[in-house]
């Protein structure tokens, strides 16, 4: 199989990076150090406790690319030289103040004309949730009228994503807009879906995001899909199974609801492949970004793009994983000229702890790719004549 040449999937770490990885995903791979280690963190940033540090060296430096934009690029360069892109993000989640909200504008249109120049960056990202209220997005979702001073704060993040859309447009830089939770979900579809009707005409700039762990997303895709033929305009779809699942579970246990995520990992998979062959299918009128760690969904893909005669570095298809995971998937595609991309987050550790328990929290739930991880790792090792501690 092509992920199993652990030469070139991990080509571009060294010995102690690879010791590294496979501590960091030792204790991943355990579900209970994950959650009382995730509570320690967001006690110890709370509380503004001296243990930076051991998070910079140890977790941080194995899924981040730096502190600052400018401490990434020498990894983007380095993933560049082996076939990999990169996308980076300044990976500060929900703000509270106008201030800080304004400032994530700036480090995202920073990143924007940081990307410009190097073709090593044909992407960037933002979370719609860092430019405004978290509850905000909440009462907007639900369909609620918004008060005059909530419609107010609305128009400013509604002008701060389009001024990062209108500036990507001007340096043609791609815009992937992330998914959140489901429950902030229908504000962040509802912007999406008007940056690319309004940048999307001659070129598909801006990329929205799909879940498919939740039970509704094929029929938003095909209602999508509709929208953009009857308003005329290109479709940029990020698919994605998901990330927040631990959070989702939990919050339809408390509120008593019915859950909107799939039930078990195959019923995910069951939607995620049908949202694939939808794309597929129609992959003249959009263009896919597939965000998947997993091994089978690559492959779909790769075998319908033989079958099909397209070549391996086809401009409508992007294969991506996370810096820092997956590295057997990503190297070694590069390897055979497939277009891959790795997202690479950056900032200070402060505001970088909760994606990177979100990360931990997500491998911890899904245990048959973290023993992937490990088994690869040690093959590798071995492979280098270097034992395991």
């Amino acid at each position: 199989m092509i992920f199993n040449n652990t030469k070139q999937a991990y080509i571009h770490k060294t010995d102690k990076e690879l010791y590294r990885a496979l501590y960091l995903f030792r204790i991943i791979s355990n579900k209970r150090i994950v959650f009382f280690g995730s509570k320690i963190a967001q006690f110890t940033l709370r509380y503004r406790l001296p243990i930076i540090g051991l998070f910079k060296h140890t977790i941080f430096k194995q899924f981040c690319g730096g502190l600052k934009k400018e401490d990434s690029i020498e990894l983007v360069d380095r993933l560049d030289k082996m076939g990999v892109k990169s996308y980076m993000h300044y990976a500060a989640e929900h703000q509270n103040s106008e201030s800080e909200m304004d400032i994530n504008v700036e480090k995202t249109i920073e990143t924007i004309s940081f990307s410009k120049n190097t073709s090593a960056l044909p992407f960037t990202v933002f979370k719609t949730t860092s430019f405004g209220s978290f509850s905000l997005f909440e009462k907007k979702s639900s369909g609620v009228a918004l008060d005059f001073k909530e419609s107010e704060s609305w128009n400013r993040i509604i002008k701060r994503i389009e001024k990062c859309c209108s500036y990507a447009d001007k340096l043609n830089v791609r815009i992937l807009i992330d998914a959140e939770e489901s429950w902030v979900q229908d504000a962040i579809d509802e912007i999406s879906e008007d940056m690319m009707m309004k940048f999307n005409h001659k070129k598909t700039l801006i990329f929205t995001t799909v879940q498919l762990y939740r039970k509704d997303r094929l029929k938003y895709l095909d209602n999508l899909f509709k929208r953009s033929v009857k308003k005329k305009f290109k479709i940029g779809i990020k698919l994605v199974r998901g990330a927040y699942i631990e959070k989702e579970n939990k919050r339809s246990l408390d509120l008593g609801v019915s859950s909107k995520i799939c039930s078990s990992k195959s019923a995910t998979d069951k939607n995620f492949n049908a949202a694939l062959d939808y794309i597929l299918n129609r992959i003249k009128e959009c263009e896919l970004f597939l965000g998947s760690h997993n091994e089978k969904s690559v492959i779909k893909v790769i075998d319908w793009m033989k079958k099909n005669n397209l070549p391996n570095n086809y401009s409508k298809i992007w294969f991506s994983q996370l810096y820092g995971m997956a590295d057997h998937i990503s190297f070694n595609l590069a390897s055979k000229g497939y277009q891959v991309v790795k997202y690479i987050p950056y900032g200070p550790i402060k505001e970088v702890i909760p994606y990177l328990i979100r990360r931990a929290q997500e491998n911890s739930s899904v245990s048959s790719q973290t023993s992937r991880e490990l088994y690869l790792i040690r093959k590798e090792l071995k492979r280098r004549s270097i034992k395991e501690v």
